[in-house]
């Protein structure tokens, strides 16, 4: 059984940053491409970030410069790391498999206000 456990969240002013975590137990690791995603209240979930099998990166738009999506295959993680957090990324982040999701972790909840 496939589990995703993510972690780094909090509560973080503008301008700072956090680096999420997202440890995945019960399953092949490095085959598989990943993303980061999130969901703000009232939103749909949305890709903030993909990482591929080979280490090849993609961004949505509205993180692009700030936030840097890698992987560890030893330790089977994936890591967001996040800079110049503003308001707008408040939202409750997720990992998963980008091809055909597992089932959905608890997520870690990141809130930016000052």
């Amino acid at each position: 059984q496939v589990q995703l456990v993510e972690s780094g969240g909090g509560l973080v002013q503008p301008g700072g940053s956090l680096r999420l975590s997202c440890a995945v137990s019960g399953t092949f690791f490095s085959i598989y491409a990943m993303g980061w995603y999130r969901q703000a209240p009232g939103k749909e979930r949305e890709l903030v970030a993909g990482i591929t099998s080979g280490s090849s990166t993609n961004y949505a738009d509205s993180v692009k410069g700030r936030f840097t999506i890698s992987r560890d295959n030893a330790k089977k993680v994936v890591y967001l790391q996040m800079n110049s957090l503003n308001p707008g990324d408040t939202a409750v982040y997720y990992c998963n498999r980008r091809q055909t999701a597992w089932s959905w972790g608890q997520g870690t909840q990141v809130t930016v206000s000052s």
